[in-house]
Formats: structure tokens, sequence, C-alpha cells
């Protein structure tokens, strides 16, 4: 990879900053910019003019980096993601910019605590999961090794929900983020972009003979551009994060207003606006169906459009040199339907002829696969896509028409390959699979860890692999030490500095010099005292946000990450209620005290993942309010998890639950971030596990469980749950517990659906099957946390040994091996 750049001179708008220089700025923004005066201004004020303050900088760079992408024509990745879940970016950008300390001391002398007009910030409300939080880990990569990209997203207004806990159950609110206004976004109308919906495609035939399509939209939709600059560190390069808001492109009907009509006047309005307004709406029923897949199109027609303009701009309708220019990453199967828009564009638009424009269109999309469950693989019935996408289903029509005839000559009338990798799914119904399209129109296919990788290859798409070797490649995922521990660990940041030096952050693999401390008795008592202070930290959060008081002596374990069957957050609960059950049995049983501690959201329309919730929280009620378990035992459940509460969990963790069921989790970032703050891991063979295993050593994690290789051969031979319900004491003891009014009094059977679907509903996910092996490894870790030094000397070479795992690694092998972008240096 080589470096480039055309040099800019220095703005004058450019100072070295200092302390004098930001307090200045932070006070200019708060009288001209708000209004208000340092007497009466409160910590929103402050929070606000701060962000200005720095915003000045962020944009001035932003100008600087865009300039010189400009004068050398830099190829450049756009990474189309439905979520990016940024977190809070005021002390991201601080620290990236090199201006923590001194804005830190700026605002002391103005009588103002950094730490407290940060807690004003609200988290950005783009994303749910991993998913989310590695598109912005990426971003964050892709700005610090001055590599030219920009991340196009959907600006939702309500993002997914705020989640209150009410009686124990998950309530759903608005996640209104933007109420007050977000300092750290410029709104874009200059390119504003026109997306086309429903209506009917004529067929014209041209003088030439040549066949015409013409797509006649019922209604068109305006993209309102938001740009989040991100920052990378040391505050070089600038990128931006582009977001796509809805909004009706016809004029609000003034005729009908005036004729009484209030309502109706609104309704083109309203329908519009509603695309950007939630992320992933309920898509139990159809009119959520039709909204998700619009939401999707939306996003993609407007970033394609925005791409175009950008490439015209210096290439004229010079076609050749799209893909050389232009390299799109498909995260996940969302934003797929772009493969198609492309073609439109290609075809319709520009009238290329149909095998110039499948050219450009391959050559210039990758897709990254995060999941090998059937029903995160999209499929959007075709009847669907016909009503709101004419011209784009007889397009995917076309594209299949052709790919099957290349199956046809590698598997001659082999109808079941055909009827496997057909993009149309034929049955009750059509169904367009949108994981096949992203396979077909792409040049390179990603997984996400290793044995992810391997199993894509090996059960998710083998013919493929066989049709095209070497298309289906591995990028292990990664997360930006910048964030995740520099920023959210402050305190064991400048231990490390002490020790190593300060270049880590860019240089992850440096940790490695600390395993050379790792027995140093000073070092170990350093290193955990911190993680002690980091759990008083959390146990003030925990207090305020639940009113449970916890003991930061005992041991913390933590599991954070979506709600679902497959992570297995039941398995955890089970455990807990054997724990329990020993502890009411015998009162001196020999455990460490533990606080077991959650941060989950459940998709709203998912029944069992919010039974699982309740079914935490009132075993929690119970056993917190139980006299009997002599403080050895806690349960807390964390409402509304978000980035900026797992930045107050992650540094003080002393346990990481990474427990999915083998197979199932295609990566997991959560198992990095908790190890590189010196958590250690209990966990499955399972998604990056197997690489972390690999990293830190077999004798400094605790591993159980079924391997992938054993979870088939069960299914294959045949699982029955109720052999290990009957095998073992304690388990049907826990289960049939949930069926009686123990923790929900008065209303028996309430936690019941729990126990019926892992005896009645088949246990899908192993969790009978695992609850033993699991049990047997929460004694080890137990009985590892009686000798503080060892425990300590495990933490220490946790954090030392996780190089591997930080997303500038992750990206450089998506330059190396899919992308091939050069580094553009922006002096």
């Amino acid at each position: 990879m080589t470096k480039k750049a055309t040099k800019l001179k220095p703005s004058a708008a450019e100072v070295k900053l200092d302390k004098t220089n930001i307090k200045e700025a932070i006070v200019r923004h708060l009288h001209c910019t708000l209004g208000t005066d340092e007497n009466k201004a409160n910590n929103h004020a402050w929070w606000k003019a701060t962000c200005s303050a720095v915003q000045e900088q962020v944009l001035e760079r932003l100008r600087k980096t865009q300039k010189t992408h400009y004068l050398n024509d830099t190829r450049a990745v756009h990474y189309f993601s439905a979520e990016f879940l940024m977190g809070r970016l005021m002390s991201n950008n601080l620290h990236n910019l090199g201006l923590f300390n001194v804005t830190d001391q700026a605002l002391n002398e103005l009588g103002v605590n950094l730490a407290d007009i940060m807690e004003e910030e609200p988290d950005m409300a783009l994303g749910n999961g991993g998913l989310g939080r590695l598109a912005s880990c990426f971003i964050d990569s892709l700005a610090t090794m001055d590599l030219p990209a920009v991340g196009y997203g959907i600006h939702y207004e309500h993002g997914l929900f705020r989640q209150e806990i009410k009686s124990g159950a998950q309530i759903e609110r608005p996640d209104s983020w933007r109420d007050y206004g977000n300092p750290w976004e410029i709104c874009r109308p200059e390119s504003i972009q026109e997306v086309s919906l429903y209506g009917y495609v004529e067929t014209k035939y041209g003088e030439n003979g040549r066949i015409q399509k013409e797509w006649h939209p019922g209604s068109i939709v305006k993209g309102i551009p938001w740009d989040i600059p991100v920052v990378g560190y040391e505050g070089k390069t600038v990128n931006v994060l582009r977001l796509w808001e809805s909004q009706a492109s016809g004029y609000f009907n003034w005729d009908v207003f005036n004729a009484g009509g209030y309502v109706d006047a609104q309704t083109e309005n309203v329908q519009a606006e509603t695309i950007s307004k939630v992320l992933y709406p309920n898509d139990e029923t159809e009119a959520g169906k039709e909204l998700r897949l619009i939401q999707q199109y939306f996003f993609c027609a407007c970033s394609l459009k925005d791409i175009i303009r950008r490439y015209k701009r210096a290439h004229g309708d010079d076609w050749s040199r799209f893909s050389d220019q232009v390299v799109i990453q498909l995260n996940d199967t969302h934003p797929a339907i772009a493969i198609p828009e492309l073609m439109r564009i290609l075809v319709d638009r520009a009238e290329l002829d149909w095998d110039a424009a499948w050219e450009i269109c391959t050559n210039t999309f990758a897709y990254t696969n995060h999941t090998l469950l059937p029903e995160a693989l999209e499929k959007w019935p075709a009847r669907m896509i016909e009503k709101i996408l004419p011209r784009h289903l007889e397009i995917i029509y076309e594209i299949n028409h052709r790919f099957l005839d290349e199956v046809e000559k590698l598997w001659p009338k082999d109808n079941a390959v055909k009827e496997k990798l057909s993009i149309i799914e034929e049955g009750n119904g059509k169904m367009v699979r949108m994981g096949n399209l992203s396979v077909i129109g792409s040049f390179a296919v990603n997984g996400v860890a290793e044995i992810h990788s391997k199993l894509v290859k090996q059960n998710l798409f083998p013919e493929f692999d066989k049709m095209w070797p070497g298309k289906l490649t591995n990028v292990t995922n990664g997360i930006t030490p910048r964030r995740w521990l520099k920023a959210c660990n402050p305190k064991l940041s400048a231990l490390i500095d002490s020790k190593i030096g300060d270049d880590w952050p860019t240089n992850l693999e440096k940790l490695r010099d600390l395993e050379k401390f790792a027995g140093n008795a000073k070092f170990q008592k350093d290193f955990m005292r911190i993680k002690h202070e980091n759990k008083v930290i959390l146990a003030k959060e925990v207090k305020e946000l639940t009113g449970v008081d916890i003991d930061p002596n005992a041991i913390y374990d933590i599991q954070i990450k979506r709600l679902h069957e497959y992570k297995r957050q039941h398995l955890n609960l089970l455990h807990i209620m054997a724990l329990y059950r020993r502890l009411l049995e015998n009162p001196n049983y020999d455990m460490e005290p533990r606080v077991f501690m959650f941060g989950a959201k459940a998709a709203p329309g998912y029944k069992l993942a919010k039974d699982i919730i309740y079914a935490i929280n009132q075993v929690a009620d119970k056993i917190n309010n139980d006299s009997r378990v002599n403080k050895k035992l806690k349960v807390v459940f964390l409402p509304n998890y978000r980035v900026s509460l797992a930045e107050k969990m992650i540094p003080a963790a002393d346990v990481s639950e990474q427990i999915s069921t083998a197979g199932k989790e295609a990566s997991g970032t959560g198992n990095m971030k908790l190890s590189l703050n010196g958590a250690l891991t209990i966990g499955t063979l399972d998604g990056a596990n197997i690489e972390i295993a690999e990293e830190v050593g077999d004798e400094n994690i605790f591993i159980f469980g079924l391997t992938v290789d054993e979870v088939e051969a069960l299914n294959k031979n045949g699982y029955n749950p109720y052999d290990y319900y009957y095998g073992n004491k304690e388990l049907k003891a826990v289960l049939d517990w949930l069926e009686t009014d123990y923790f929900t009094p008065g209303k028996p059977g309430a936690l019941a659906s729990l126990k019926h679907s892992m005896l009645d509903g088949g246990d899908p996910y192993k969790v009978l099957a695992d609850f033993e092996s699991y049990s047997e490894a929460h004694k080890k870790l137990d009985l590892a946390y009686k000798d503080g030094k060892r425990w300590a000397e495990m933490a220490v070479l946790n954090t030392a040994r996780m190089g591997k795992f930080t997303s500038d690694r992750s990206i450089k092998d998506y330059v190396e091996r899919v992308w091939k972008l050069s580094p553009c240096e922006v002096e």
C-alpha cells in the first residue's frame, strides 16, 4: 500500500490548541451559539458549547480531508449498513484529537466538570447490536488508517427503542435522541436525493430495436443527508458517516387543509417520514415488512445516487473507471437491494448493455455475511417487491435466469442444486433470497471469524464456493481500542502507557509487552486496584438505575448482548437458579460472592425473548431480597443497554459470559471488549471465542459445552431434551421451579414458557445439553478466583494478548483481501 497526498496549506482557522484557546472557544459558543452566559448555563448548555468548540476543529479537518481525497481522485470504500451504533462522540472525539486533558483543564477553570457534562450526551439511536457497533468501529479504523471511506445508513428519528422495565417486563418507549438537536451532525441540503416507489414499468422499443424499460413511480420520497464527521486517531483524517432522513417530496396540501381536511393534508408527509422513523420496525405484520423493505431500498438508492453524483463530477459519463474508484461493502443482507438498483441505473438510465453493466456491478459490491441462522438471511415475498419496486423484480429475475444458465453448465440437469442456489425460492408464494443475491452480485464474500467463515463455505454456501473458488474468504472482526480501552478505561490506559509507551492504540500488538508484568506483584496490585475502582463506579450506576446495592468485592459476572435464544441468557439464568437452590439447601455452600449482571433488549415481536427478560427480573427480585443467601448472590438486569452503559460495565467486569450454542454466533465483539479490559471469558467454542482461546491460552479462559461437530452429531442422531431433564436432578428441580409461583407470587406458571421451550419446544439451542458442563466450568472459575495472584495474572494476560482483535487489523485484512485501497495522508 503506497501513500500519496497532495499537500494543502494550513488554514487560518487552525491554531495550536491549548487550554486558553479551548476555554475562549467554549465561552464564545456559550455566548454566540447558545445565547447564554457562564452564570446561568446548565450542564446541557456547557456540553453543547464544548461540542461546538471541538466541532470547529473537526470540520476544518473534514474540509481538508475531502479536498485531499478529491485532488488525489482516490478509490474509496462505501460502507452500507442499516445500523451504526455510534454511542456518544464527545469523549471519543476529544481523545482522537488529543484534546481530552486540555479540555478537562479548560472546563475546570470555568468551574465545570467534563465527566458531568459528557453525561448530557444522548447515545445516537442508530443501531441495536454487534452489527451496528462493528460498523462504527470500522469507520473509526478507516479514518485512523487514512483510508478514503464513507459510511452510509439511515438517520433514524427514534432508533430501536428505549427500554424500560416495569414490573419485571420490557416496555418499549421511543428513543428520542434528537429532541434538543445533535451538535455533531450537519445537514447537507445541497445533496438531497429523490427516491421512487411503487407504480408500474412500461416497455418501449428504441429506434435500433433495443428494448427500453421505463419505471413510472407511484410516489417519490426525498432523502435528506445528515453528515456525522468520523475523526481518526490523532485527528489527521476525518471521514463522513452520511445518514438519510426521509421526507415527502411534494408540498403540504394547502387546499385540502383549507377545506378542513387537517389530517388528510398531512398523510403523504407522515407516510414518507415514517421511513426513517425507527430501526427495524416490527415485521410481524404485512405493513411492518413493507416498511422495512422500503427503508432498505430508500437508503441504498440515496447512497448510490450520491456515489454516482461524486463519481460523475470527476469522470463525467465515462463508466469504465467506476469499479476502479468505487467499492461498496454490504454489511449483511439489509443493503442487498443495492445490487438490482445499480443494475437499473446502468441499464435503464446509462443505457449500457447488460453484460457491461453486470461486470461493473459484480466488480463493485462485496458482501459480509454475519449469520448462519436461516431466519436472519432475509427473504422477501416476490409480490411485495413487485408492488414496491416493480422494475427491480424484473432485474432480479433476469440476474437469476442468467445465473442458473451458469449453474446448468456446472451441474447439468441437477434441479436440486438449481433449487438451492436460485435467488427465487419457489413454493407457496415466491420469495427472493437476499443472501443468494448478495453472493451472486458480489466479487467477494466474507465471514467474520475463522469458524464462521469455514461454516459459511461448508454448510451455508458450499456450491457457491465450488463455482467461484477464492470468492468466499474470512475477515475476523475487531474492535477499536481507542474507544474500548483508551476512552472507556482511562486509568488502565494510563497504567499501560506507563509500562509500554502510549502508541499502543494504533498498534495493539504492542500490548504483548505487558506479558512480562503479568506475574509482577506490584503490577498485579495496580491492575486489580483499577478493576476495583471501576467496579465501585459501576456499583453506583447500578444503584441509580435499579435501586440494588452490589458489593465491589464480589465477582462481577456480566452478559451483555442482544436477547436471543441462541445467545442463551436462559442458560445463565438456570445456573443462577441452581446456585440459589444450593445456597438455600446449604447456607454455608462454598462460593465466592457473585453479582450476575445482564444488559439486553428483546425485539418487540419476540415473545420468548421478552419472557426471558421477565424471568431474569423476577428471579433477581426474589434472590436480592432473600436474606438466606448470605449476600453471596445478587442478580441485576440493567435497563436500556446501549454503548454508553457498556462503557461503564466492560471496565468493571471480572467474568465475560460468551455462551452461545456452538455454530450459532458468527463472531461476537463483546467477547473482545471484555477480554481487552481484563475480564476472563467463560464460553463455548463458538465465533471469535475460538480465536480468543488460541491467543490468550487455554489456561486463561473457561471453555465448556458441545463443539460445532458435536451439536451437528446430536441433531443428526436425534436430540431429546427430556434425557437431560430426567438425567440431572438439579436441572429438573430448577426447570420445575419455573412452573410454580415461587418467583411470581400469586401467578403460577408465569415463567413456564421457558421450560416449555426447552422441553416440548425441543430445546433448539441445546441449553439442557450444555447445562452440566457450564455448571462445572463455573466451579473451576470460582476456584480460580479464590487464588487472587493467579486470577490477576490471568486477567493481565487477557489484556496483553488481545492485539489481534483490533478493528485496524480487520480493516487491513479487508484492504488486502477485498477492497485494494491505498491510504491517502492528509497533511
